[in-house]
């Protein structure tokens, strides 16, 4: 399977990324803990079996320190150890915002007070919006079928700058 589809080459495709990484900066620059963040990331990318986003998530969590042992563990967070009572919350809430189409309520109400009990309102709000974005990155991604085994770590640092 090739790629269908060069977004990083399309004009119109380059300018839409532009604001989308922009609104990302947003995420990034929020208080929600960075591990989260990747942990986060990577989960969303696995449900929807994004090659891509797996790839740039990994590397960039491993990048910024992150353990292989977690980064294997993301996929079965609820059968290991080595996650905080808050990351479980942010897994969990990943997940249930990510299986819409699985869940009649989308995210629980357990779990959303799992989340209120560990992150204010602007990590919370930071997590709503990083669910939000990964899944939307994930459709692009897979639409397109662009390949995970590429990515460089720090690759669109420049994007963000």
């Amino acid at each position: 399977m090739s790629t269908r589809f060069d977004l990083f080459a399309n004009e119109l495709a380059a300018k839409f990324a532009k604001r989308f990484a922009n609104a990302g900066m947003v995420v990034v620059q929020s208080s929600l803990p960075k591990p989260t963040q990747e942990l986060v990331a990577l989960r969303v990318s696995q449900i929807n079996g994004c090659g891509w986003c797996i790839d740039m998530h990994v590397k960039e969590a491993a990048a910024a320190g992150e353990s292989a042992v977690r980064l294997s563990l993301v996929a079965a967070w609820r059968e290991s150890t080595v996650f905080t009572e808050a990351e479980q919350a942010a897994l969990a809430f990943a997940e249930e915002g990510t299986r819409l189409a699985d869940a009649h309520e989308g995210v629980s109400d357990a779990t959303w007070e799992e989340v209120r009990k560990h992150y204010d309102d602007d990590q919370t709000a930071a997590l709503i919006s990083l669910v939000a974005l990964v899944n939307a990155a994930n459709r692009l991604a897979v639409i397109v079928h662009q390949r995970g085994g590429s990515y460089e770590a720090g690759m669109f640092a420049a994007a963000h700058a």
